[in-house]
């Protein structure tokens, strides 16, 4: 005979921190102790807490309660007006409700207060239920399926009682959507009860016979019975071991039984029951039948990698059972960066997941866990692996700081020194913030107060640039005019990329006038075009020019100066045989010192200044020779 036992059988994590906590409790105390009702739904489990001193207290007899008693709030939680009520009266409470169903009593009593009506699907019996309600002031409309709603009031929040099931939900819901215009809902069945249901339902339609182990009064092992009977004729509802039927056992037509148990169900009675069917067959349990059962005995470690499947998904966090006494919480946090990312969209129910310990119990009791730190711990480890290498990755710059840059690789802090970020020194480091860089790591180094981690560009940029330039040199042709990027300016010109190329522009071929210095012209960042003017692959030389790319004034000066006539001029430069006037940029005619007056002169500063307009009158043009010969004198009445 083969047994299977369904995963998340037995106590949940609300039920098991109900009891946990109700025994610690009594330690401290060290006298008897009361809780509101059975702690849980399991009679056996409500024997063996009275021997511990732990005793359920009905609701009528909460008015022989005195000042100093102890009680506990079971997990299924109790109206707002109880703990009022038992404050008044000064008793010690322990407040257990499982985190799932304060959530639930919370948005209850927000949105009540916002003037929505409250429709809780679930049995309106259930202490859950009359618990939620107490916190709208007893006003909800409780429904099961749906079937008793008629008439539904204009604004409506609708939540569920955790341990209800999907199909019921969506049944009211169903309702709902038809009849009202202005809702919010919340689908606040517990992520381990639908787990709990989906694997009993899976497991009862592959077995001969089923046994579902709880509390004939627990409401979620009545829906787990009523799932499995839909699948299986031969399913069983038991307190314990002592209920299964023989025939059952010793039945020759039964080759495979299942075994599922409700949230109420300790671990010593699944326990007992599959032990039960195995040994009278002889058969030994199956370590992997126990060790599911032994997992609440698994000691979680802070830093621990641990797998998990995902039960659930909301726009916050993801819920994992990792096989431990209590399940996993990812934050959103701990998944992603990007708060736009929606959670529902990347991962889904059902997935596997490998994460990172980083707190082995909330203020909720799940153990918390980690997506990026796992993903950070392994981005270290790769960075590691490829310091010093050829390697290439890539890394976001998150911010501009003193001597250089802080990137981020999978989690992993990167820093980039300011002289290996570009080939050429860069002023403002903050035009990188938010770019992605492709790097080498050029330094790995765990130190006391963290691991620091040193990438560069420069060999990568070096790589680019040389076969960037052998490409260029290639295609670089002499008296072809190309496209190019004023980088740097000197005294004697401009050096201009040309395809990845440094070409140089020297002052002489920046204009066919006189430039003093190349800032006059030109600014770093210009786009230019240029002639190239010779090119020496051989020395890796460029020569541009600009001028080139303009007409020669000399070309046509015969006829924009004919000899007899009277030209406006500036002075622009002395020799001791005379001064220089320039006509038009790159056009500069001589008086002689012969013909600048009718005295006799020394020198031409004498009577002329650099930068003064005269009149002269033009006395020969050789456009071969580029001379012009101008008089002064002629023109001057003196």
């Amino acid at each position: 005979m083969k047994i299977v036992l369904a995963e998340k059988s037995g106590f949940c994590f609300g039920v098991k921190r109900a009891v946990e906590g109700a025994v610690n409790t009594q330690k401290k105390f060290k006298k008897n102790i009361y809780t509101l009702g059975p702690l849980i739904h399991n009679n056996s489990v409500v024997k063996k807490l009275e021997e511990k001193g732990i005793f359920p207290l009905k609701e009528d007899d909460m008015n022989k309660l005195e000042e100093g008693d102890v009680v506990i709030i079971r997990s299924h939680g109790v109206p707002k007006s109880t703990f009022t009520l038992l404050k008044n009266k000064k008793v010690n409470v322990i407040n257990a409700t499982c985190p799932y169903v304060s959530n639930i009593q919370k948005k209850v009593e927000k949105y009540y207060k916002l003037g929505y009506s409250i429709l809780i699907v679930g049995d309106k019996t259930h202490p859950e239920v009359l618990g939620i309600d107490g916190w709208c002031e007893n006003t909800a409309i409780i429904s099961k399926n749906g079937s008793n709603l008629e008439k539904l009031p204009p604004k409506l929040c609708i939540v569920s009682q955790t341990t209800e099931k999907q199909s019921n939900w969506q049944k009211v819901m169903n309702v709902v959507i038809k009849q009202c215009k202005e809702f919010i809902a919340f689908n606040t069945i517990c992520s381990a009860t639908g787990f709990r249901q989906k694997s009993a339902d899976d497991i009862s339609k592959k077995v001969d016979a089923m046994i579902v182990l709880g509390g004939k009064n627990s409401s979620n092992t009545t829906k787990l019975y009523e799932i499995c009977k839909s699948n299986c004729i031969n399913t069983f509802h038991v307190e314990n071991s002592g209920e299964i039927p023989d025939n059952i056992i010793r039945s020759n037509k039964i080759k495979t039984i299942g075994v599922t148990a409700g949230a109420s169900t300790p671990d010593w009675i699944i326990k007992e029951a599959i032990l039960k069917m195995s040994d009278d067959k002889n058969l030994a349990l199956k370590n992997e039948q126990l060790s599911y059962m032994d997992k609440n005995d698994t000691q979680i470690i802070l830093g621990e990698k641990i797998k998990g499947t995902v039960i659930s998904v909301n726009p916050n966090e993801v819920f994992l059972n990792i096989g431990y006494k209590s399940d996993g919480i990812l934050p959103k946090v701990e998944i992603t960066k990007n708060e736009d990312d929606d959670l529902e969209k990347l991962i889904h129910a059902g997935d596997e997941m490998e994460v990172k310990v980083i707190r082995r119990q909330n203020e909720d009791g799940y153990v918390v866990l980690s997506k990026i730190e796992l993903e950070r711990e392994n981005a270290y480890r790769e960075l590691k692996e490829i310091n010093g290498k050829d390697t290439v990755v890539e890394v976001t710059v998150k911010e501009a700081v003193k001597g250089g840059l802080v990137a981020n690789y999978k989690g992993a802090r990167v820093f980039i020194p300011a002289s290996h970020v570009e080939l050429y020194h860069v002023d403002d480091l903050s035009q990188y913030v938010d770019k992605e860089l492709d790097v080498n790591i050029i330094e790995y180094k765990e130190e006391r107060r963290g691991t620091r981690v040193v990438a560069s560009r420069r060999e990568i940029l070096r790589a680019e640039r040389e076969k960037r330039e052998e490409k260029t040199w290639n295609i670089l042709e002499k008296d072809t005019v190309v496209e190019g990027e004023v980088r740097r300016l000197t005294d004697f010109g401009a050096f201009v990329d040309v395809q990845g190329v440094d070409g140089l522009l020297h002052v002489s071929e920046l204009s066919w006038g006189r430039v003093d210095k190349p800032s006059d012209v030109l600014k770093i960042g210009d786009k230019i075009k240029v002639y190239i003017l010779d090119v020496d692959k051989e020395k890796r030389k460029l020569s541009l020019s600009l001028k080139k790319l303009m007409e020669n004034p000399w070309n046509n000066v015969d006829v924009k100066y004919p000899v007899g006539s009277v030209v406006l001029g500036k002075v622009v430069r002395f020799a001791s045989f005379g001064a220089f006037v320039e006509l038009e940029p790159g056009v500069d005619a001589l008086v002689h010192i012969s013909q600048i007056s009718h005295k006799r002169i020394d020198k031409p500063e004498d009577v002329l200044k650099v930068g003064q307009e005269v009149k002269a009158k033009i006395l020969e043009v050789n456009r071969d020779d580029e001379k012009i010969a101008l008089s002064i004198k002629e023109v001057d009445d003196i």
